[in-house]
């Protein structure tokens, strides 16, 4: 018996299955309380100039002390970068004049914040507002260079030392690094453990899905479309976290504490990793022989298939296949978590609160992701990627109905970095699918930590980050039209498989179909071939 058939042996989605699920859906509803803690960690409360106290300020209400210290920007509203150099008293009586060569001068003092939203936030801890924005912006873009490396680090260690050991490392450096964050005294001491909790963080990103994959395939629930569920379900536990966020923000609104509340479940994340059990394939491939039997006999007595695990022996375990290492384009990657983040860190101006906004823009993602499972099945991978990818650029826009454009944008970014998980990890063998998906993050993770920065660009041009966002989205969704299609494909797998490729010069790809044997049946495999 190989070891195809033997995994056949241990039947439908048993109790094994589930706790292997449910294990696998935790470290994806904390992804999102890290990932999208930017709204609210570094979120600009209104603020002014300080003023500091003058004796002929006695009798004026705090209200006049503004009216003659601050001057007014183009809405009426107080400046929130500067004040007057001396006071105009004579605004007192008159506080609609139109003041001409009166001297204004950047913030002396420090700033005075709103409080009635936000107790703490990066920003008003060391002041980021005004010429120092920037600052406050950086921080998404160190935590997603943080998870950038990760991918690569984490994909590569993942695929040498295993998932489940990679997981741990991940979660303990999450917790370590968060809690640091939480307690940091300045502005530098956050920004580098911030970008080390992104390093760690990434390990739970990358290394969940394609677990996933092999919960599927390994244990009695193979097939595509089962398999595109299980993704599909643990990619709905970060819509919730999405949620969730929203939820535990509004409860605590100040960061330190915020931080630490989101830092802490890791630890039932590691105790989690106890009942969690590894790859087989993975076991096989490396030759853990005797792991891989284990593993195998836990699932069969889990699921009361007692005489499957009769059955399993080293010697049918050692029935493997060899993989070959294929690629994929990136662009799509970068194209579909800019698109993403950009929606998602953009939650005022809807006439909805904060954390409202917050909420509805989880709640809008799990219609996204469910539709995500129907159209990849029925249209394809590449053409589903490709529109998505579009239909979110028009949105960023504006080009679809102005009423429904935020919430219809959201939806489609999410639709779009959804598939872009599923196609792209078919497209990678067990023995290097978490070093191709390290790869694919690490450029969906550029796009992320590039997607802050560019609401800086409002500065030279209001409407400029929605044309980016528009431009980015557009392109990536067209070069999606030249990947191939991997719906009802299998890829190559064996020694035998690889020999029959032919590999030629060029720069496209295309599909063909041949024949391939194993030691049980004929059947048509598409493959890729380099042409």
């Amino acid at each position: 018996m190989n070891f195809e058939e033997l995994l056949r042996e241990v039947g439908g989605f048993g109790r094994f299955q589930i706790l292997t699920l449910l294990l696998l859906c935790f470290p994806r509803l904390l992804l999102p309380l890290h990932f999208l803690m930017h709204n609210f960690l570094a979120a600009i409360p209104g603020h002014h100039c300080a003023i500091p106290y003058q004796q002929q300020f006695a009798n004026l209400t705090k209200e006049e002390v503004l009216i003659i210290n601050i001057p007014r920007d183009f809405n009426g509203a107080f400046s929130s970068c500067e004040m007057f150099s001396e006071p105009q008293f004579h605004l007192l009586f008159n506080s609609s004049l139109e003041l001409t060569n009166v001297s204004v001068q950047s913030c002396q003092y420090g700033w005075i914040y709103d409080q009635s939203q936000f107790i703490s936030t990066i920003a008003t801890q060391w002041n980021l507002v005004c010429e120092h924005k920037s600052l406050n912006q950086a921080t998404a873009t160190f935590f997603f260079f943080g998870v950038m490396f990760g991918a690569v680090i984490f994909g590569d260690l993942s695929d040498r030392f295993g998932r489940k050991r990679m997981l741990l490392v991940s979660y303990l450096g999450t917790l370590i690094f968060g809690v640091l964050s939480s307690a940091s005294v300045s502005y530098s001491m956050f920004a580098v453990t911030w970008t080390l909790t992104g390093v760690s963080i990434c390990g739970l990103s990358i290394i969940v899905i394609p677990l996933g994959i092999h919960c599927a395939k390994e244990h009695g629930m193979g097939g595509y479309r089962t398999s595109h569920l299980v993704r599909v379900i643990t990619s709905l536990f970060w819509s919730f976290g999405n949620m969730l966020l929203a939820l535990i923000a509004y409860l605590v609104r100040d960061w330190h504490w915020l931080l630490l509340i989101i830092s802490l479940p890791c630890i039932v994340g590691i105790i989690s990793l106890w009942w969690l059990s590894e790859s087989a394939r993975w076991l096989l491939i490396k030759g853990k022989l005797k792991e891989a039997h284990r593993h195998l006999k836990r699932c069969a007595r889990m699921n009361r298939k007692t005489d499957f695990a009769d059955k399993i022996n080293p010697e049918v375990c050692q029935d493997i296949s060899i993989f070959v290492h294929l690629f994929i384009s990136p662009s799509f990657r970068f194209g579909a978590a800019f698109s993403y983040y950009n929606m998602s860190m953009n939650i005022t101006g809807f006439g909805l609160g904060m954390y409202m906004t917050q909420f509805v823009f989880g709640f809008i993602e799990v219609p996204a992701k469910l539709l995500v499972f129907v159209i990849v099945n029925r249209v394809g991978r590449r053409k589903s990627q490709a529109w998505v990818l579009i239909l979110s650029g028009l949105s960023a826009k504006g080009l679809l109905m102005w009423s429904t454009r935020q919430i219809s944008g959201k939806g489609f970014a999410e639709a779009a970095f959804t598939i872009v998980f599923l196609y792209s990890s078919e497209l990678y063998p067990t023995i290097l699918r978490q070093s191709g998906q390290g790869f694919c993050s690490f450029m969906a993770r550029l796009g992320a930590s590039v997607a802050p920065l560019a609401f800086l660009l409002n500065s030279i041009w209001k409407p400029l980050p929605q044309v980016a966002a528009f431009a980015m989205a557009v392109l990536c969704g067209l070069s999606a039209f030249f990947l191939p299609e991997t719906r009802g494909i299998h890829l190559p797998e064996t020694i035998e498989d690889i020999e029959k490729q032919r590999f030629k010069p060029a720069s496209s790809i295309l599909m063909h179909k041949m024949p391939l044997k194993n030691k049980t049946e004929s059947i048509y495999h598409e493959k890729l071939l380099v042409l």
